[in-house]
């Protein structure tokens, strides 16, 4: 039975949610940290730490840790060699907003199929319909892929056969498709997802970002989908060629987007992703569950238990989603100023001489 003697936590939950947590590790030792000092302090006797981030130099240095709960989903933060190297086990939070994620997607997905910003665009000029609007397709009968079928994948998928779409997968896994997927490929059957990609009307990603799949999809994979398809990130903006992508959206060799994480955050205002066509940007922001920090309470509690009774815990980093950034991510281009006013300053210049 593996003990837990003394926990640190610095999330920042209301009081009756930390009495909750509290409990689920008692009868230990347990430390609020209000400051980032007690955080210091009380790591020097900790075995156990939640955090609000990913895993820092204090972490690392911490003598007794051997837990580490990052309250949130995604763990590339985390996932870099040293953790690996000091024998940490690192937990996530993972699939404690995937409904409303989900919802997320499908709000993207409508918007799109709809073109909602033509329409409202619209309705501000009180003009009477949109141009194209001939061209719009209901997402009834058409196709989605979703690439990682983990909790959110699961919970899109589930909601888009649900509106009477063909969802086909991919994930790393070769198991039985979830709910709702009428196919998945996989990696562990050799499969890659250039199929995926020519049938899918649209495409959401929904997988980790690691050393395995960042900047998966270039100008070669975007130029394998239909015109008409549709983009949908919901996870890492690094996962795609975002520059590749812009090009693409630009060209109309892709129909449009919606993005709601990118590789730098905020977006610089200069990146062409600002003024590409027919693509909904949202600033990685997704409207909370209610319940939504007691979700991430009972995964934690369910992971006490198992760590006590060494059992296989749930949202446990493993090695295989390693993830090394590059030293740099590439910069968006300067904004150029049209050709149109390079000659005109020109003349000007001319006629002054």
């Amino acid at each position: 039975m593996a003990r837990i003697d003394s926990v640190v936590t610095n999330v920042g939950f209301e009081d009756g949610q930390i009495a909750m947590l509290r409990a689920a590790f008692a009868p230990a030792a347990f430390v609020r940290a209000r400051s980032r000092d007690d955080l210091r302090t009380a790591l020097a006797t900790a075995d156990v730490a939640v955090i609000a981030g990913d895993v820092d130099h204090d972490l690392l240095a911490a003598p007794r840790l051997r837990w580490v709960h990052c309250d949130k989903a995604g763990l590339d933060g985390s996932a870099r060699p040293e953790v690996f190297a000091k024998g940490l086990l690192v937990t996530s939070s993972k699939g404690r907003s995937d409904a409303a994620l989900a919802e997320h997607v499908l709000y993207f997905m409508l918007s799109l199929a709809y073109d909602a910003p033509a329409l409202h665009a619209a309705q501000r000029r009180r003009a009477w319909g949109i141009a194209g609007a001939e061209r719009l397709r209901a997402l009834s009968g058409q196709t989605v892929g979703i690439i990682g079928m983990g909790h959110i994948g699961s919970a899109v998928a589930i909601r888009c056969k649900a509106l009477g779409m063909r969802v086909l997968g991919y994930r790393r896994r070769a198991v039985e498709a979830p709910p709702g997927v009428d196919r998945v490929y996989s990696v562990d059957r050799g499969e890659g997802f250039g199929a995926l990609l020519a049938e899918s009307d649209f495409l959401v990603l929904a997988v980790p970002l690691t050393d395995r799949t960042h900047r998966m999809l270039g100008a070669d994979e975007f130029g394998r989908m239909k015109r008409t398809a549709f983009v949908v990130n919901i996870a890492r903006g690094a996962l795609t060629d975002e520059m590749a992508l812009a090009d693409a959206l630009q060209a109309g060799r892709l129909a449009g987007a919606g993005l709601d994480a990118f590789a730098t955050e905020p977006l610089p205002k200069a990146h062409p992703l600002w003024r590409t066509p027919r693509t909904l940007i949202t600033p990685h922001v997704t409207p909370r569950l209610g319940d939504r920090t007691e979700r991430s309470i009972a995964i934690i509690a369910e992971n006490v238990r198992r760590h006590r009774a060494d059992e296989p815990m749930m949202n446990l980093l493993t090695p295989d989603e390693m993830f090394s950034p590059p030293d740099q991510a590439p910069r968006a281009p300067r904004r150029t100023e049209p050709l149109r006013g390079i000659f005109r300053r020109v003349r000007r210049m001319v006629r002054g001489s």
